[in-house]
């Protein structure tokens, strides 16, 4: 099993580097999803590496092999989200961890062991329709729906069906939005950049399958969008565009709290506008949705940084690059 985290007691200042932070530190304890987690990541890593280095890529497969069988033992060892020092990140329900494991060991060793649990979670009827920490079912799907004939016919048809069909609904959402983007609506949740760009990825893949010009371009839109083209016409991206994001909140890259420490580095993603903000005192208070955003590294809701958000950026920034006339 895997431990869900190590995290201090109490949230430190802003700024803090990590040689200074005094706080307590715990050792949380193992769970189900935090184990899936990685048997879903270490899977991925059998297949990445499995030429590039090959000691290291059988390694990540034994590892991914014993967390799944450490899984199926323990099949409900939850996490909590009373913690006060960093988040919390509880999860009540680890079918999609388990669902997105299964598809990485799939995809990597085509077991039938690994298609049956898919099929016996529905995947290829029910691909899910968001992607996030605590929603990995659909990027389990995302990875089945490329892997080309490795997957049975009628499977693979079932599921790339379906997920064309999540891409309509994107496209059709953009059509509805002033900036063209795949996310309708008015309902700006925290870190609702991750949220518009993990749609892109679904997008992005969809283009895979079926090559639809309107695909591409909403992934094109979500991007313009990121970069600048918003109501506040600024740049979500450190260092990127015009007028682009210059203070997170971030406990290191901190100049804008104490100038002894650095700037942000080029290519961190803010959050973005959170609607919720507009309930707040100060200066977002009464904002529109897409406005409720303000580059100030106090202002957590709206200006927190996140590997996880960082990531689909980079995936669009890739797809984008890699399918350039085409």
């Amino acid at each position: 099993m895997v431990h869900t985290k190590i995290a201090d007691k109490n949230w430190t200042g802003i700024p803090t580097a990590p040689a200074d932070d005094h706080e307590t530190r715990f050792l949380y304890p193992p769970s189900t999803a935090a184990t899936l987690n990685m048997v879903g990541v270490a899977a991925q890593c059998a297949r990445i590496w499995r030429t590039i280095d090959p000691a290291f890529a059988t390694k990540c497969l034994a590892a991914a092999r014993r967390g799944w069988a450490a899984a199926l033992r323990h099949p409900n060892l939850l996490t909590s989200s009373d913690f006060t020092g960093s988040g919390g990140y509880g999860d009540p329900d680890v079918r999609d961890e388990f669902t997105f494991a299964a598809a990485q060991l799939y995809a990597t060793t085509n077991e039938a062991v690994f298609l049956d649990r898919l099929r016996k979670d529905g995947i290829f009827t029910d691909p899910g329709t968001d992607i996030g920490w605590g929603s990995l079912r659909l990027a389990g799907a995302l990875t089945l729906a490329t892997l080309g004939d490795t997957l049975p016919a009628d499977d693979r048809a079932k599921l790339r069906t379906r997920i064309t069909a999540l891409a309509d609904g994107f496209v059709a959402e953009g059509k509805r939005s002033g900036y063209g983007i795949p996310f309708g609506g008015t309902n700006y949740p925290w870190g609702s950049n991750s949220s518009i760009l993990n749609r892109a990825i679904v997008l992005g893949v969809a283009w895979q399958i079926d090559r639809k010009p309107a695909y591409r371009d909403a992934v094109v839109s979500s991007l313009d969008y990121i970069l600048g083209r918003n109501p506040l016409d600024r740049s979500y991206v450190t260092g990127i565009g015009t007028r682009p994001m210059q203070h997170p909140h971030h406990r290191f890259w901190a100049a804008a709290a104490d100038k002894r420490y650095p700037a942000p580095p080029t290519g961190v993603l803010s959050g973005g506008p959170n609607s919720a903000a507009a309930n707040e005192l100060g200066p977002m208070k009464g904002c529109a949705p897409q406005t409720c955003w303000i580059d100030d590294y106090r202002a957590f809701t709206v200006n927190e940084v996140a590997i996880n958000w960082n990531a689909p950026l980079v995936w669009t920034a890739a797809f984008l690059d890699a399918t350039r006339g085409r």
